[in-house]
């Protein structure tokens, strides 16, 4: 985006949240495409700076040291504006996640319910938090425990029964105008 003077104008970040199979990434792309800022998924990120997957992080080093990558990608590993950044299920649960989160741009939470994220992520054997013998019992769980920290998002979109398009054209209205009352 430019202003009168030609200078670029930067969009401030945009950040999706919320848990594993609400449609942060899908949706994010598409966004980021429309709006012109660049996607970033904090997973990828994170694998691509350790060299290991997901899953192996966890089986190398624990849930607590994966939980470290994402906090530092967050305080300096991507882009000050211009981003839309995918992230993590659990990112924004540890202390002073969401409030750093907020504190760099407008968080939005995607939301639904057990049932869907279960039949969202049923094929997907990279979840290393659903790799238990009752994965739809562990969704419950982790949604409850996470779910006051997702609602202190600066808005929330209930993806149930809504298409890639509905979503995606709602965040971007909601980032409009969040952006020009910033």
């Amino acid at each position: 985006m430019m202003d009168q003077k030609g200078k670029h104008n930067l969009l401030p970040n945009l950040y999706l949240i919320g848990f594993m199979g609400t449609g942060k990434s899908s949706v994010g792309k598409i966004v980021a495409q429309k709006t012109g800022l660049t996607f970033i998924d904090s997973d990828q990120e994170i694998e691509n700076q350790c060299g290991l997957s997901i899953s192996k992080i966890f089986e190398s080093y624990g849930e607590k040291k994966f939980r470290e990558f994402e906090k530092k990608f967050i305080q300096n590993g991507h882009p000050k504006s211009g981003c839309l950044v995918s992230c993590g299920g659990g990112l924004p649960i540890p202390d002073g996640m969401i409030e750093s989160l907020k504190s760099k741009g407008l968080v939005i939470c995607l939301w639904a319910n057990v049932e869907t994220i279960y039949e969202r992520t049923l094929k997907n054997d990279h979840r290393p938090l659903l790799q238990t013998e009752n994965p739809k019992a562990q969704i419950k769980s982790l949604l409850q425990k996470r779910e006051s920290t997702y609602l202190m998002a600066d808005q929330v979109v209930n993806t149930e029964q809504r298409s890639l398009l509905e979503v995606t054209d709602l965040i971007i209205r909601k980032y409009h105008q969040a952006s020009a009352n910033r």
